[in-house]
């Protein structure tokens, strides 16, 4: 099975303060040198950065604790000590940041954060004794230390972003009508479960009427079955990825004797697992009409489905792939223009250094 990382639990500490020094100047020829000791350089953060060329995990798998490192302490001369390295963890956009023990939002990393985030900043460094020379204490024998870093346990979590997700019966066609329209190459094949992990695929159209367009992000999502919200096949894990999708196709195999009720069947098991995926915008596509048996089912569909926004599609002889394209550029433009601004929980909380 391929390996596709969604979720892992990982402890993260920001670097603690270098310690203050003690020390005084002693020079031939320096009378009344003083104290010269430095600061400690302070510790550094943990930082969670976006790379879109990230689509899973898996380079958070083998680690479990990650920590940002330690500021370094004050030295004499009043040289200060050196801060730590920042310790950057890159994740791909989607994910969302939750503590693991109480399960309160963090960060969610979708379309309006996009920024590198700061979680826990690292300890301040100890002030050296030259900090407390004053008229009364000409010779301060006192130097504090460096404060400690700031760790959590973490639970970090993708949620695929997608303009358009996918959803259907394992060979529907998702795989199909993917790499018909993208430079995704899912595996495609005559049995069900072909698909293991989510794919996502970039189609680039222009509107036919005006000739401006823009990218469209279409997500496969791996076949359901019935029961698939409460645990069945693979649907459990992976239906978590269609509820950031402004819309959703629902892919209807014309060639399946059940053709008739698999719509219901699938809009069932969305709303078992959220009534917020049953309320989003969709289209409903009739695939394989090119095939002898399927003459007929796509008019049997539409009228038993007469509320929805029916349409044929032949991925193999090409008919109603265009006009597919435009109906996912308006769907994507009209989830655009209804996306809410995103409050980001925990924007102001990041782990700060003590006082």
């Amino acid at each position: 099975m391929e390996k596709f990382a969604d979720e892992v639990v990982i402890e993260v500490c920001s670097g603690s303060g270098g310690n203050g020094c003690v020390a005084f100047r002693r020079e031939k020829y320096v009378p009344m040198g003083g104290p010269s000791g430095g600061d400690g350089g302070r510790g550094g953060d943990v930082v969670f950065t976006v790379r879109r060329n990230l689509r899973t995990l898996a380079h958070l798998r083998g680690r479990s604790a990650f920590k940002a490192e330690n500021g370094r302490d004050g030295e004499g001369s009043c040289r200060n000590g050196r801060g730590g390295a920042d310790l950057v963890i890159p994740i791909p956009p989607g994910v969302m940041l939750s503590d693991a023990q109480s399960g309160r939002l963090v960060r969610d990393f979708s379309r309006g954060a996009q920024a590198d985030y700061v979680f826990a900043k690292g300890g301040n460094g100890g002030w050296g004794n030259a900090r407390f020379k004053s008229s009364i204490n000409q010779a301060p024998r006192r130097a504090l230390p460096g404060q400690s870093g700031k760790g959590a346990l973490l639970k970090v979590e993708l949620r695929v972003i997608a303009d358009i997700g996918l959803v259907g019966f394992p060979n529907a066609g998702k795989s199909s009508l993917l790499d018909r329209f993208t430079n995704a190459r899912p595996k495609i094949a005559p049995y069900p479960f072909t698909t293991k992990i989510p794919n996502l695929g970039v189609l680039s159209v222009a509107r036919a009427a005006d000739g401006e367009g823009r990218d469209v992000v279409i997500a496969d999502i791996p076949g359901l079955i019935e029961g698939a919200s409460a645990g069945a096949g693979l649907g459990l894990r992976f239906l978590k990825h269609i509820s950031r999708a402004a819309a959703l196709a629902f892919l209807i195999d014309l060639s399946d004797d059940g053709y008739l009720g698999a719509f219901d069947a699938l809009l069932a098991e969305l709303s078992a697992f959220s009534p917020e995926l049953a309320r989003k915008r969709r289209i409903v596509l009739g695939t394989k009409t090119d095939l002898p048996e399927t003459e007929g089912r796509l008019a049997l569909l539409g009228e038993r489905l007469s509320g929805e926004s029916v349409f044929g599609l032949s991925v193999f002889s090409g008919d109603g792939v265009e006009r597919l394209a435009q109906d996912f550029l308006r769907l994507a433009e009209e989830g655009d223009a209804g996306a809410p601004d995103l409050e980001i929980e925990g924007e102001d909380e990041a782990l700060e250094e003590g006082e």
